[in-house]
């Protein structure tokens, strides 16, 4: 599992091997338990590293691979809001690439699909650090999605009602 320090030492190379090679710097938007760790917001490790997949070209996987285990998820089959960088916190200690982790209201709203024991518990965390009323207008924005995968949005609005009973969101 891998903790805070472990995550920032991994995007610090990544961030200095990109800027070492010339690599043109892009944005990464993290998403899952890497932007919950990375945001302070859980102390729990993870995994690997969550991406939202923003079409990159494949000569970034020599960069992207310094990270050891990551997935990249595509934007329609990703419980996301269409406003989701809006909201995103840049992570400022790196210098060359624009590295953002999503505000706990996505990562919350995200959750809604699985609701597992583990994701019920993230977002009991999340909440405390939250705002209903953008958790709301988040949700709305996923319902209004049209290029959202219709078996990811079937499944996010058979664990809405549960979410809204369970957390009175």
């Amino acid at each position: 599992m891998l903790l805070k320090k472990d995550l920032e030492i991994r995007l610090e190379d990544m961030n200095l091997f990109a800027k070492t090679i010339g690599i043109e710097p892009f944005y990464i938007y993290l998403i899952g338990g890497s932007a919950a760790v990375l945001g302070g917001y859980t102390n729990r490790g993870t995994r690997d590293f969550d991406f939202i997949d923003l079409n990159y070209s494949s000569k970034l996987g020599r960069v992207f691979r310094i990270l050891g285990t990551f997935d990249f998820l595509d934007y329609e089959s990703t419980i996301l809001s269409p406003t989701y960088s809006k909201r995103a916190k840049k992570l400022d200690d790196y210098d060359y690439l624009n590295i953002y982790i999503l505000a706990p209201e996505d990562l919350i709203v995200s959750k809604i699909i699985r609701l597992s024991k583990k994701d019920q518990s993230d977002i009991e965390i999340l909440l405390k650090k939250s705002d209903i009323n953008i958790i709301n207008q988040i949700i709305k924005e996923v319902l209004a999605r049209e290029d959202l995968i219709k078996s990811k949005k079937e499944g996010f609005i058979k664990n809405l009602k549960l979410f809204k009973e369970k957390f009175n969101v």
